[in-house]
């Protein structure tokens, strides 16, 4: 079937991405292939990360199925371009169903995005990873590819105001190499294994990145920057939970004494 909404789409993030002056990077992305299914599971970081991941796949005719949550469908302006790009939406209270879905398109040779963590991290570190990605790749046979991107934190994040200024912001995306789970392998393994080459890819890119995050918001503690240690974000994380559920349950309520 004949793309027709995800090209054009493509090629105005591509201008999108000239007109704010990011200057990109690339390693690996002759592991993106050619042909066949694949599972491509990267590290979460901002609000851009998808399209940013996306875009050297373009080149290559390849256009990567996101999974991403249900509310962006449901958006009256994002919902039909991502049904259009036949991205796939996530109910979390229907988790299956998107896995059937993700399955489908990976046994007729699509390529599925997925963020591991779900959510973005507040610290910039990998954080731990759900077993989506893996049951993926194992289920339909097909290669994971882990990715770890950086930078994109300094554009546009969660708890941040967006810096949509031109001022050639380095990206850099790496793409490692492809490796197939056998059908017997051991979930929880191959999920740090997972979650081990994803860090390793992260590392290798701040340690290549030219601008230094020490001191920086965008920095993780790690490399001198401000930003919470894992175990801080989760606290706080906890905390914008508690609140958002607390902040709906109220709505319902008053919704309901009406």
């Amino acid at each position: 079937m004949a793309e027709i909404i995800y090209p054009p789409v493509a090629a105005a993030f591509k201008t999108t991405w000239k007109a704010l002056g990011i200057k990109f990077k690339v390693f690996g992305d002759e592991h993106i292939p050619v042909t066949g299914g694949a599972v491509l599971a990267s590290n979460h970081i901002s609000y851009l990360d998808f399209a940013l991941i996306g875009t050297p796949a373009a080149p290559k005719n390849r256009y990567i199925r996101f999974m991403a949550k249900k509310e962006i469908f449901d958006n009256p302006l994002a919902g039909p371009l991502m049904r259009g790009m036949k991205h796939i939406s996530v109910d979390r209270e229907k988790g299956s169903t998107s896995l059937v879905a993700a399955m489908r398109a990976l046994r007729a040779g699509e390529i599925i995005g997925i963020f591991p963590e779900a959510t973005i991290s507040l610290s910039w570190e990998v954080k731990e990873l759900k077993s989506g990605a893996v049951r993926l790749a194992q289920g339909a046979s097909v290669p994971i590819i882990p990715v770890a991107l950086w930078g994109s934190q300094r554009i546009l994040t969660k708890g941040h105001k967006p810096n949509l200024k031109r001022k050639k912001i380095p990206v850099y995306i790496a793409y490692g190499k492809p490796y197939f789970l056998s059908k017997d392998s051991d979930i929880a393994e191959e999920e740090a294994r997972l979650h081990t080459e994803i860090e390793g890819l992260l590392k290798m890119i701040q340690e290549n990145y030219p601008d230094s995050p020490e001191g920086k918001w965008w920095g993780p503690k790690r490399l001198g920057g401000t930003a919470p240690t894992l175990e801080e974000a989760a606290v706080e994380n906890a905390r914008r939970k508690a609140a958002k559920a607390a902040q709906k349950l109220a709505k319902s309520q008053k919704k309901e004494s009406k």
